[in-house]
């Protein structure tokens, strides 16, 4: 009876993991395995999160403080390019922008946050990993090969976006920000907590929008998005693009044509995308 048992559990173990493989769980399975992979998600982030509370000099005086002082990247380029065609304005960031802390907690409550954020960019590519193994079993072996690199190419694409925000947008938002005035007599005191969030507000989104291809296979996979669609509500979308770049970068023009035309780069390669996908399904149905 007992071996009995024991083979009736195996078996039962052997159909539980058969069905969960094809993909055939039910709502609540969905759901557990759902669970796991957020939690599996949420363990990286906290684990980067930790590495980069402790390293706090190098995130805070090498990175996230670094765009408003001259010697940085940016604003070196700029300023010899600004000497070279003799253009005053491009020498941004020559004069460092003062910081200050207003509240009892403000840095030690900064720390924490900005240590967050940037667990969560530096495990992205174990988030996408996680959500990619979240809906691979709903895929055909057709479509799973087609979605070979996933999450090699969202993750470099989101690195892409945070890059280009750091190191282009941020640096002319500080200037731009750090030394607007509405009159002589009002002194800028820029907080902690505003800058910080500018900073990494601009580079997370730029983050996302750099995902545009990728959005654009995964909706054109599902028939909400055509080639012939993109085409024809192009000027529309570019229109869309110019405001949200006026959205996440300073109001200034510079800025947002700096943004503007990687997003239309982006779009563009979507329609190249969405192109190849429906020309995939459609040879796909005239071989059945």
């Amino acid at each position: 009876m007992a071996e009995n048992s024991n083979t009736e559990k195996q078996t039962t173990k052997k159909k539980a993991k058969k069905k969960k493989d094809e993909g055939e769980m039910s709502f609540l399975d969905h759901l557990e395995e759902l669970r796991w992979h957020i939690v599996r998600s949420a363990l990286a982030i906290v684990l980067f999160a930790i590495v980069a509370f402790v390293m706090k000099d190098l995130i805070f005086d090498q990175i996230i403080l670094r765009p408003r002082l001259p010697e940085f990247w940016t604003n070196r380029m700029l300023f010899k390019l600004g000497e070279l065609v003799n253009v005053d304005a491009l020498k941004i960031n020559q004069e460092p922008l003062k910081i200050q802390s207003i509240r009892i907690a403000g840095q030690f409550s900064m720390h924490i946050w900005t240590s967050i954020i940037a667990g969560f960019i530096i495990a992205s590519p174990v988030v996408f990993y996680e959500f990619w193994k979240f809906i691979k079993p709903a895929l055909y072996d057709k479509e799973r090969s087609h979605a070979k690199g996933a999450v090699f190419y969202t993750s470099f694409l989101f690195g892409c976006g945070v890059v280009f925000g750091y190191f282009l947008i941020v640096p002319l938002s500080i200037h731009f920000l750090g030394t607007y005035e509405v009159s002589s007599e009002v002194e800028n005191q820029i907080n902690l907590k505003s800058y910080i969030g500018s900073v990494t507000s601009i580079t997370m989104a730029t983050g996302v929008v750099f995902l545009l291809p990728i959005f654009s296979y995964f909706l054109s996979k599902v028939g909400l998005v055509t080639p012939k669609f993109m085409k024809t509500y192009r000027r529309h979308a570019y229109v869309v693009m110019l405001l949200l770049s006026a959205i996440i970068t300073p109001p200034d023009i510079f800025s947002q044509v700096m943004v503007c035309f990687p997003l239309i780069f982006l779009y563009e390669i979507g329609i190249m995308i969405s192109r190849r996908v429906v020309r995939k399904q459609e040879e796909k149905l005239n071989e059945a």
